[in-house]
């Protein structure tokens, strides 16, 4: 049996200390995350943001803040274009966000849904984007 050197071992002890936190970091943002669901708009490259009931939400600034995570996909009958392939559409998002400053820091998951349901909804059928 080879014995394994002290630095190896605490290369390896190290590793093992790092891959808990991540873990440990996850299931803490897991916990923070909020449901937020909406409009999701997109009108130009890398801006977008999230109108729901409670006002708008940056998610990202062509140059600036961008949120980690993937944007929700749409399929064409769920996407209302502006601009070119720009446009908007309704989505739930499970997210972190940053309240005082009404920014999405991170999108944990992400689904598109009809935009009739947006519509229907009467708290965001009169803040549908033009």
């Amino acid at each position: 049996m080879k014995i394994m050197s002290f630095e190896r071992a605490a290369a390896a002890g190290l590793l093992l200390f790092l891959i808990l936190g991540l873990a440990v970091a996850d299931v803490a943002a897991q916990q923070r995350s909020e449901q937020r669901c909406g409009w999701f708009v997109n009108p130009t490259p890398a801006n977008a943001w999230l109108i729901d009931k409670a006002g708008e939400w940056i998610i990202s600034a062509q140059g600036g803040l961008q949120a980690e995570g993937d944007w929700p996909s749409f399929a064409s009958s769920r996407r209302v274009k502006t601009n070119g392939h720009y446009g908007y559409g309704c989505a739930c998002r499970k997210v972190i966000t940053e309240k005082n400053e009404m920014r999405v820091t991170r999108i944990l998951s992400a689904a598109s849904r009809p935009v009739s349901v947006c519509r229907r909804d009467k708290a965001l059928s009169r803040k549908q984007p033009k």
